[in-house]
């Protein structure tokens, strides 16, 4: 993903003496950023409605709108309310204007003289962060073009595919070539006797070795049901104990489970019968 370069958000620095300007410009100078000067609070407001700004450097001192009157106007502007701001003052100041620069929604307060290495570091770490939130925008509405694109593709499309049931004959012939045994029909109570083959399609595989579980031995099938209902639930025990088989069954368990399949299909046969008779 490729993002606008940051030259487009530049520093203001505000400061109503020439000198003090030339200083910043200076000591600024070595980021590669574009320094953008304003000589009154007025000034500056103009220069942030016209431009975009990564960070604003503020003189205290000043006639006229001072910075503490300039920081509280750009916090109180839509469009520039979260560029942060850092008052600069001099070194025979109030003490309590360093809460007042707080108070009004400045970042920072540095008294001067300053540091030049602790300017930069600071203004860089404001420029780092403008350059991260830049990404993080511009990565957010790639995202949300994406998915609207997707919700457009989703409701135009086709149905997906899955939602065909074409699993049942093709895992049927694979179960046919291993067990020689055709699938269950359907019950006479109306719903489709369950297949060994979708059991057996996608079977959890089981511990090999001596310790594994054997499987479990089939019941023997009652001679003659009692009545339609008790046949019912006997062949639906049957098709739940073949399930379990078929899921731990091994490569030589394959014949024994063929023969269940076969019981069961018998089994239905007779209730088919005797349902029609």
């Amino acid at each position: 993903m490729t993002t606008a370069p940051d030259t487009s958000a530049g520093i203001l620095i505000v400061d109503d003496m020439e000198e003090n300007l030339v200083a910043l410009e200076a000591v600024l100078g070595s980021l590669s950023q574009k320094v953008v000067r304003a000589r009154s609070g007025e000034e500056a407001l103009k220069a942030m409605l016209r431009e975009e700004f990564a960070v604003v450097l503020i003189d205290v001192l000043m006639p006229g709108m001072n910075g503490f009157e300039t920081a509280a106007n750009i916090k109180g502007l839509d469009q520039t309310k979260d560029v942060p701001i850092i008052l600069l003052t001099g070194a025979s100041v109030d003490p309590n204007y360093a809460y007042r620069g707080y108070t009004v929604g400045a970042a920072d307060f540095l008294i001067k003289p300053f540091d030049p290495w602790l300017l930069r570091t600071k203004v860089n770490v404001f420029l780092d962060l403008h350059r991260k939130n830049r990404q993080l925008a511009a990565q957010a509405e790639q995202l949300k073009r994406l998915l609207t694109s997707d919700d457009h593709a989703g409701g135009e499309g086709p149905p997906p595919a899955t939602t065909t049931p074409t699993t049942t004959p093709t895992t049927a012939t694979t179960v046919g070539t291993d067990a020689a045994a055709p699938s269950p029909p359907v019950s006479p109570a109306g719903s489709p006797a369950m297949s060994p083959s979708v059991s057996a399609a996608h079977p959890p595989l089981p511990p090999e070795g001596p310790g594994a579980p054997p499987p479990p031995e089939p019941s023997p099938q009652p001679a003659a049901p009692a009545s339609d209902t008790s046949r019912l639930a006997d062949i639906a025990g049957q098709l739940a104990e073949v399930e379990l088989l078929l899921r731990d069954a091994k490569g030589s368990d394959k014949k024994r489970l063929a023969d269940r399949i076969a019981e069961l299909e018998q089994a239905v046969g007779r209730l088919m019968v005797s349902r029609g008779t």
